[in-house]
Formats: C-alpha cells, structure tokens, sequence
C-alpha cells in the first residue's frame, strides 16, 4: 500500500513521544504543567471528534455497504464498545498506584530536577540505598503499563494513516502529546532510583516502542483481510478505544496539571473545532 511507510513513521513519532515527555522533565529549567494542561485536552477534544464523527461514521458506512442493511450498523456499536471495553480491562489490570496515567506533582518534578543539578551525588546515593528496589519497580511497572497501553494507540494510528493520511497525521499528533507525561511518570521514579538521566531518558523511549510494535503486529495480522469488514471492524473499534482513552485518562490528567480557570474546557473544544475545519477542508 502506497501510506504503508507514512503509517510507520507517523506510529514511530506517536510512540517516540514518550521519550520526549522525559526530556520535557528533565532538561527545561521549569515545567510548565499549564502547558501539559491545554495540550492534554487539546489532544482530547480531537480524537473524541475524530471517534464520532470520522472513524464511527466511517466504520458504519463500510459495513452497511457490506452487510448490505440495518446489520452493518449494529455491527459497527459493538465493535465500538468492544473497543471500549479491551481498553478497560486493560486499564484494570494495572495497579492504581502504578498507573503511569495519574498526574505526578509538580514538586516530584521539580525535586528530580533540582536532584540533578547537585554536584555531590551524596543525596541520591543515600535515596537509592533507602527506597532504589521500590521506586525502580514503580518506574518499570509504568513503563510496561504505558507498553500496553501503547499496542492498540499504535494500532489506532496505523490503520486511520492507511485509510486516510491527512487523519491519520491528526491522529498521531494527538496520540503523541498524551503520550508527554507518560514519559515524565516512566522517567521521575527512574531518575530517583538510579540517579541516572539517560537511563530514565532510555526507559522512556523503551515504553514508546509498543506503538510502532503494535501497528506492524496489527498490518501482518490483518494485511490479507483488508476490506470493508475488516476495516469497519477496526475503526469503529479504535474508536471506542480512543474515546474511553480521552475520558479515563487524557481530561482527568488534564484537569489534574491544570489551573481553577476554564483553559483545559477551552482546549477541549478548540481541539474540537480545529479537527471539523480541518475535515471540511481536507474531505
């Protein structure tokens, strides 16, 4: 297929962005949790429209086509809770406090921050000798959360690049700025158990790899069964995954990093906006 390579990259930028949310941590002199804030519901406000509106709308007309009746409809809303629900499970499986996708405070943040910048490393070896074994397991169980939770986010961008690869730019660009404070919740308990900032940085961009893992798993699975079933199936599946993504993690996130005025709402909706102009003009 002609956006097979696109699709790739796009899923390989989508997913390296968790690498990119511990460099965000470690080597800005402040960080802006505001900023995290609007990209997070920004980000949302997209791929709950692009769900919808776009790939439910499409998964529905791929299987009307093909059920030929009130069928392909039917189809089309279990596959979408399908989707809702492997994403749940999913989420369940992993243990509340090792959830990469609860916000992290500012001052844990800021502390590893200021951690790094100390000359004598007396204060981390003292850390690493009291509590290395704990905080490095939380920091490996969020990098193998965020790995999970990657595989079907790479899915996701994968199969809506083939289909269409203005959508699928859309989809990766709001994939990978939820994909920032995962990086910063796999790299702090690293950083703190270790001292090590590359090892954090590496760790990072380990958990990003699932993305680009999960759509090319996802093409030679399904490769000889690209047609109007299939790709019904799938988008309306991915749908249900990234609106229970959007409401589970991205808005409460959001709502955590953000200040007590109305910019997160803001994003939400502008992101909204922004995605319909986008496909009156691209469509």
């Amino acid at each position: 297929m002609e956006n097979l390579l696109l699709a790739f990259l796009l899923t390989l930028f989508a997913g390296l962005s968790t690498g990119f949310g511990s460099i965000f941590a470690f080597f800005t002199k402040k960080t802006d949790l505001q900023f995290l804030a609007t990209a997070l519901s920004f980000s949302a406000g997209v791929m709950i429209f692009i769900s919808f509106v776009e790939l439910f709308e499409e998964a529905r007309e791929e299987l009307t086509a093909y059920f030929a009746g009130d069928t392909g409809f039917t189809v089309a809303v279990a596959a979408f809770f399908a989707g809702v629900f492997l994403i749940m499970i999913v989420d369940m499986l992993v243990p509340e406090r090792d959830n990469p996708h609860h916000a992290l405070d500012q001052e844990e943040i800021e502390s590893a921050r200021e951690k790094q910048e100390v000359s004598d490393s007396s204060d981390i070896e003292s850390l690493r000798a009291e509590d290395q074994q704990e905080l490095e397991r939380v920091g490996l169980m969020s990098a193998a959360a965020i790995a999970i939770h990657n595989f079907p986010e790479g899915l996701v961008t994968f199969v809506a690049t083939l289909a269409d690869p203005a959508l699928g730019i859309t989809i990766a660009i709001a994939i990978a700025l939820h994909n920032i404070p995962e990086g910063i919740a796999v790299a702090i308990p690293i950083f703190y158990s270790t001292g090590s900032r590359l090892k954090a940085v590496l760790y990072s961009f380990a958990a990003g790899t699932a993305e680009p893992a999960g759509a090319l798993l996802g093409y030679f699975v399904f490769r000889e069964f690209f047609d109007e079933l299939t790709f019904g199936i799938i988008f309306a599946f991915v749908a249900g995954i990234m609106v229970f993504i959007s409401i589970d993690e991205l808005l409460p996130t959001a709502n955590e990093y953000g200040g007590e005025g109305h910019q997160e709402i803001y994003a939400f909706i502008g992101g909204m906006a922004i995605m319909a102009v986008t496909l009156i003009f691209v469509g």
